[in-house]
């Protein structure tokens, strides 16, 4: 069965003009969705679904889904902050969503194969995509069988200023634990290192994994996260900025023993504009995969 390519794009609004999900970086104005889906098609992926908001739903149909008509079948699903278990009313002051973790609970009911889940506005690499692919098409015998792409940090900094990457921590080639570190940023020796809270700087080495929310899960997950979702609006629904992350719900099942994350190693070089100064240089990569053959001149032709 071939997997879903689930993308976390509900963060886009109705005005495309200024957001970088949508900023044309290829040659022909490719944005780096039109890069995820290929990549995704290529390695094997059989479907795509997005998420997004109902307000900018004909906008997105007309303009992004319809360039992949023909290539791939593709589907939608809507998060909006009311949509929430059964017995929780959203409070009327709320207007942030509830985070990436309740955006991939929307394709409850969409998704019944094996997925990975991506962000909208970031670049992954032809690579992570085979060896999540692969991983997913595994038979599997029990429940919370899931994985995710380690980044190799060295392959995710930019020049321009710090990132904030969740450092993995494992064991056997597994998951153990996802230490958040801010504002990770090399040292004039060309070392990694960050400050924690304290103002104590740690060193970090460039092959240590990372996550940089590439997840691969089973339909079980969808159960498996309403419930943490609900356990996090018991404590946090009247906190108007509280949102749950993926790490926060794959903590919780890793600490439960209902889930293992197999950590699955990957040579591609992340790439995204986390700054302004950084569009430049990935319009320049993407020129060279072009030129070099990564990708052909048009990669959706009809």
């Amino acid at each position: 069965m071939k997997p879903t390519l689930f993308v976390l794009a509900a963060g886009m609004g109705s005005r495309y003009g200024g957001l970088k999900q949508l900023d044309g970086l290829g040659p022909h104005g490719e944005t780096i969705m039109d890069y995820s889906v290929y990549d995704a098609i290529q390695s094997g992926f059989g479907k795509v679904v997005f998420v997004i908001r109902k307000d900018f739903e004909q906008d997105f149909r007309d303009k992004i889904l319809s360039k992949y008509e023909g290539h791939i079948p593709v589907d939608v699903v809507f998060q909006s902050t009311d949509k929430l278990p059964n017995g929780f009313v959203c409070p009327a002051e709320r207007t942030k969503p509830w985070g990436p973790a309740h955006a991939v609970l929307m394709a409850k009911g969409a998704i019944d194969e094996p997925f990975a889940v991506i962000n909208s506005d970031d670049f992954y690499g032809r690579n992570s995509y085979e060896v999540l692919a692969k991983e997913l098409m595994r038979p599997r015998d029990r429940k919370g069988d899931y994985c995710m792409v380690g980044f190799r940090l060295g392959n995710t900094t930019t020049e321009n200023g710090g990132v904030n990457r969740g450092v993995c921590q494992t064991k056997d080639g597994m998951l153990t634990a996802v230490e958040e570190c801010k504002e990770i940023q090399y040292n004039d020796a060309r070392e990694l290192f960050y400050t924690d809270a304290a103002g104590t700087q740690h060193m970090l080495d460039a092959d240590v994994p990372v996550s940089m929310n590439m997840w691969g899960f089973t339909p079980d997950y969808f159960d498996y996260a309403e419930r943490e979702f609900t356990k996090f609006l018991e404590r946090d629904l009247s906190t108007p900025k509280a949102e749950q992350v993926i790490p926060d719900v794959v903590d919780a099942l890793i600490k439960s023993n209902e889930a293992t994350i197999k950590v699955l190693d990957t040579d591609s070089r992340w790439f995204g504009v986390t700054y302004a100064d950084d569009r430049t240089a990935v319009v320049a990569k993407f020129a060279e995969l072009h030129k070099n053959g990564v990708y052909p001149d048009s990669l959706f032709m009809k």
